[in-house]
């Protein structure tokens, strides 16, 4: 059952929090990652909405010899889909604007993931489908739900692993070369048992 923050204000209609306060930190390899907690006001009321409103759905996928469940649910909207919530539209304009000169190009698509409780997880992964590949590029995520544990680590080992606790309206931009370069992850968890929503924002071409 999900938990809401003793922390979250949904009396006060009001966007999101300045991006400029965000705390970068510089990585190996030309990435970086922008934090700043508590991005989005009304985020547990958000998150209430879109469990309820989104279209979501169960995947299955090859996974060396055999077909296996995706141990998420999963909604995406393309650049030209309307985003389930106004929230969300909020969010995306405020992200336009403050990475505009980094990125060079506005994001166009949005992806959701549905975190059910502990069990569910994702593996070790860049977004590296596309232009990620051999592009740099920045990938934003604002959490919502139960804090999960997103981490990180240089790909193909040699350097630490670093852990960010994402929920209750949290965001995170991984940029330059972090998808390439580095691997992120959300491990499963048997402590965890409220669910969690990851809105990820991406530029065209990039999954």
């Amino acid at each position: 059952m999900f938990q809401a923050s003793l922390l979250d204000d949904d009396t006060e209609e009001r966007g999101p929090r300045p991006l400029s306060s965000a705390r970068r930190t510089p990585l190996a390899h030309g990435a970086w990652v922008d934090h700043l907690p508590s991005w989005i006001p009304g985020a547990d009321a958000l998150f209430e909405r879109l469990h309820a409103s989104v279209p979501w759905r169960a995947e299955r996928r090859h996974m060396y010899d055999r077909v296996v469940d995706v141990p998420r649910l999963l909604a995406f909207y393309d650049e030209d889909d309307p985003l389930p919530d106004p929230v969300l539209d909020e969010a995306k304009a405020a992200l336009d604007a403050h990475y505009a000169e980094e990125l060079g190009e506005p994001f166009r698509t949005v992806g959701l993931c549905l975190y059910r409780d502990g069990r569910d997880s994702v593996a070790w992964h860049g977004d590296r489908i596309g232009r990620g590949s051999k592009e740099d590029t920045i990938v934003a995520i604002l959490s919502v739900g139960t804090p999960r544990s997103l981490l990180l680590r240089p790909r193909g080992g040699g350097g630490p692993t670093i852990r960010h606790e994402l929920g209750h309206g949290d965001l995170i931009v991984m940029g330059g070369s972090c998808q390439r370069t580095w691997e992120h992850a959300v491990p499963k968890s048997s402590r965890v048992t409220g669910p969690r929503i990851s809105i990820q924002f991406r530029p065209r071409g990039v999954r």
